[in-house]
């Protein structure tokens, strides 16, 4: 497999590089809504066989971000503001819980959250879209991953936050906005054992969601 792909991200297994290297065109523009996407194309160009793309696409399809039909292949979703807004209830819910779970642990130690707020400050000084977005979605992942459940955190990967969130912006086009500051304010609640905190996350999460 050629090096470009592996240099992007940390994984654990070729399918997931190939999946990576898929989400990453689908984000950057590289693949436009409704367009065919060719299993063929990307093995070549990546030097692999077509299984592990197979394999890569059908987990495309499963995160809605491809849909397939016969006769005519693999093409990108025509996405919709109300597609994009069906994840954050969800997401929602399994923060609100994570808090409550992670609440004791965060409290003591928000030390993971803080180092996210401060190069979110630093994102925000610049408006640099890019790390706002890597930076909002490590703090979540941060988040859940401190309420110690493994189940929890699994299906909150699973929904493919990192991808939603930068697609409901970069094909959005939402106005600009600083993030460091309401993720503080996260931060001061876990600190000050909010018992709200569970309401808090929710609310969070739902005032991201794109208006449609």
């Amino acid at each position: 497999m050629t090096q470009p792909v592996a240099s992007h991200v940390v994984v654990h297994s070729l399918r997931e590089q190939i999946r990576e290297h898929i989400l990453e065109g689908i984000v950057s523009g590289r693949w436009q809504p409704g367009e065919r996407i060719v299993e063929r194309r990307i093995a070549v160009e990546l030097q692999v066989s077509q299984t592990p793309v197979r394999e890569a696409l059908r987990e495309l399809e499963t995160l809605r971000l491809i849909e397939s039909a016969p006769n005519k292949g693999v093409r990108v979703r025509s996405l919709t503001a109300a597609d994009l807004k069906e994840s954050y209830p969800v997401r929602a819910g399994l923060e609100g819980v994570a808090a409550e779970l992670a609440a004791p642990r965060l409290a003591a130690d928000p030390s993971a959250l803080e180092r996210e707020v401060a190069a979110l400050r630093t994102a925000d000084l610049v408006l640099d879209g890019e790390a706002q977005v890597r930076h909002t979605v490590a703090f979540h992942h941060e988040l859940v991953r401190a309420a110690d459940n493994a189940v929890l955190l699994h299906a909150w990967e699973s929904l493919g936050i990192e991808v939603w969130t930068t697609l409901s912006i970069r094909w959005l086009s939402p106005a600009p906005r600083a993030y460091a500051a309401e993720h503080q304010d996260i931060v001061d609640a876990f600190l000050r054992r909010d018992p709200r905190i569970c309401l808090l996350l929710k609310e969070h999460v739902l005032s991201c969601a794109p208006q449609v």
